[in-house]
């Protein structure tokens, strides 16, 4: 193959990778994707008024886990199976629906607005303990025998959800 075969190849690939790369970056920083729904071919072929709908979808990230702590006293750490951070959001959805004129001359639409709230978790985790004690000075340096311990760190969700419900002139 010829140099400048090469040299036309390899700026064919790095345009292509440059493409991908630059076409994938702002996707993985997104918080939420929207989401439209399309009624209008159902609009048309039904000869009626659709609600419009739109929607948002969030990405979820997950965080770092919180390290284990080690405790005085006990030979495994306080949270052997740490809790993993989720962060995301809950979906949001915009819609409006026409009225025919139902609540007079005013109103000709409903709306529900709900975006996309925040949702922090964390997973269920795991802390464990042996069934032997720190080593002791007065027994030699050998651990003495106790019962083992275990206990579920239990999940957590946080999340605000809002929404606005009201009728008004307009679509």
């Amino acid at each position: 193959m010829k140099s400048t075969t090469r040299r036309t190849l390899a700026a064919v690939l790095t345009g292509v990778a440059a493409a991908v790369g630059g076409a994938a970056t702002p996707a993985a920083a997104a918080a939420a994707v929207p989401v439209p729904v399309p009624l209008g071919g159902a609009e048309t072929a039904l000869g009626m008024e659709l609600p419009e709908v739109e929607g948002e979808l969030p990405v979820p990230k997950p965080g770092a886990p919180e390290g284990p702590r080690y405790v005085e006293g006990r030979l495994l750490p306080e949270r052997t199976l740490p809790q993993l951070p989720v962060s995301s959001g809950l979906p949001g959805v915009d819609l409006r629906q026409p009225l025919p004129r139902v609540l007079g001359d005013e109103f000709d639409h409903a709306a529900v607005d709900a975006p996309a709230a925040d949702l922090r978790a964390l997973a269920p985790g795991l802390s464990l303990d042996a069934p032997l004690s720190a080593p002791d000075g007065d027994g030699f340096g050998l651990p003495a025998a106790k019962l083992p311990q275990a206990g579920v760190l239990s999940p957590v969700v946080q999340s605000v959800p809002t929404a606005d419900l009201g009728v008004g002139p307009g679509l």
